[in-house]
């Protein structure tokens, strides 16, 4: 059931189209991600549904409701892209003072614990590093206890490591009942977390789909390489229906094929009791999709 529906979407900043058209729901209790490069719309999209901005055209609704509606506030809860507190507050005072805005908050304190923020209760936000700011920006948006997170961006300029613990508390979050929609531009992101993603580009959705079926619109072949632990007749593999092709480079096989091409070749080597050296099983993957649907990379 859908929780978010944006139809037409129209968003203009005087002579510039930043949202096209854009249409796409997000089912309850997904995480449904909106991927594209700088300046894509993705914001706009997003501040659009948060109701932060007007849009030019179309029709949005958040559990059935206009995102103007004042009932909105305490289902949705937003870490923006840009989420800054006084350098002086506290860690407690600011999920106090957030706490005070909703009828029915969560427990704060037990948020911090969740996100590994209890021992920063008193300290200043200026003096917090980019993990705990973020994690502190994870623990304002969910202190409403909203039935949906909006999180924009939410792992930029943080090492792999703190990129890493942000998609864990991310899973644990949709693991507590919330759905969550987020903003990202990392390709890998995007695989890990994401049941479903609308790509976007110039304003316009390009696609619609789980990372898996962007992938497989491009290519949903394999390849296999590996090194064969005795002298191996090709033939023997290309026979295989997963087979489309084998080739040899250098002293490797290159097997590449369809369905479950992996075990059908290492069953057959086992069969000639051949042992595959170096093996390596080789995709399409997410960036190659978007390069396709797009006609370009994502800039790192």
């Amino acid at each position: 059931m859908a929780i978010i529906e944006v139809e037409g979407l129209v968003k203009r900043y005087g002579e510039h189209t930043a949202v096209d058209g854009v249409s796409f729901d997000v089912e309850e209790g997904e995480i449904f991600g909106i991927l594209g490069p700088n300046g894509a719309g993705k914001t706009t999209t997003v501040e659009c549904i948060e109701g932060l901005r007007t849009p030019d055209g179309g029709r949005i609704s958040v559990a059935g409701l206009h995102p103007r509606d004042d009932r909105v506030r305490e289902l949705l809860g937003a870490q923006l892209q840009e989420s800054e507190q006084p350098d002086k507050l506290t860690v407690g005072e600011a999920m106090e003072l957030y706490s005070s805005f909703y009828r029915e908050p969560a427990d704060w304190r037990e948020l911090l614990e969740t996100l590994d923020l209890t021992a920063k209760t008193g300290a200043q936000f200026r003096r917090l590093s980019g993990g705990q700011k973020q994690r502190l920006s994870i623990a304002l948006a969910l202190v409403g206890n909203p039935r949906v997170a909006v999180l924009d961006e939410l792992t930029t300029g943080l090492d792999p490591q703190a990129r890493r613990d942000a998609w864990g508390l991310i899973e644990a979050i949709r693991d507590r009942g919330v759905t969550i929609l987020m903003v990202t531009h990392f390709m890998e992101e995007a695989e890990r977390l994401c049941d479903r993603l609308a790509v976007i580009d110039a304003g316009r959705l390009v696609a619609l789909d789980t990372p898996a079926g962007l992938v497989a619109r491009v290519d949903d072949r394999q390849r296999i390489r590996f090194r064969p632990s005795a002298p191996l007749d090709p033939a023997v593999l290309a026979a295989l229906p997963e087979v489309h092709d084998v080739q040899r480079a250098g002293a490797q096989l290159v097997v590449t094929g369809t369905g479950n091409l992996l075990l059908a070749v290492t069953t057959t080597l086992a069969a000639a009791q051949i042992t595959a050296a170096e093996l390596r099983v080789e995709q399409a993957s997410l960036d190659d999709a978007f390069v396709a649907l797009t006609g370009r990379p994502i800039p790192s």
